[in-house]
């Protein structure tokens, strides 16, 4: 094959079309996710993490710094199951509280691990547990179904983005 600058710009033209529908993908889950209520982006956290939760787990506590938010933890823990259930509609619902404040001061991927160790908290019963029997909304599945369908790194790049815009940061003008 001769290479000329035809062939290459036809290259970087297709590498750059893949790089914009992958982040197409990404900021349209993200859109999509946002757009339901609060107890349905809940439900939908919670089930990803119970079906990707394995893959997701290393690529969140792999570089958070969850020592950080263990007191936050252990705080919910110590709450009522409905104060626990009220506590996640807050900082899903960017409420300023003082626990949306706490969390909004930890870094990204500790935002992350945070929800995943409150996903196994929940499984453990420490933590307010989805009601048996309950039944993800119609939106809710669909959105589900998509974030099923990106690899990997684009799972990851929704659930950082969209975890990182909950809670309220106090330093923020």
């Amino acid at each position: 094959m001769t290479f000329s600058t035809d062939s290459a710009k036809s290259s970087f033209y297709s590498d750059l079309n893949y790089s914009t529908q992958t982040s197409d993908a990404v900021s349209s889950s993200i859109v999509v996710f946002k757009s339901l209520n609060i107890d349905d982006q809940l439900a939908v956290l919670w089930y990803a993490y119970v079906e990707m939760g394995r893959s997701i787990t290393p690529a969140a506590t792999g570089v958070a710094r969850l020592q950080l938010a263990e007191g936050l933890l252990e705080q919910i823990k110590q709450m009522s199951h409905t104060e626990q259930l009220q506590v996640m509609r807050d900082l899903a619902g960017k409420r300023d509280t003082q626990v949306s404040r706490s969390y909004g001061i930890l870094s990204n991927n500790t935002k992350l691990a945070f929800w995943y160790e409150l996903s196994e908290l929940m499984v453990k019963g420490f933590v307010v547990p989805m009601p048996p029997g309950y039944q993800l909304s119609r939106d809710g599945a669909k959105v589900l179904e998509a974030l099923k369908q990106l690899d990997f790194g684009q799972q990851i790049t929704v659930f950082r983005k969209v975890v990182a815009d909950m809670g309220v940061d106090p330093l923020a003008d």
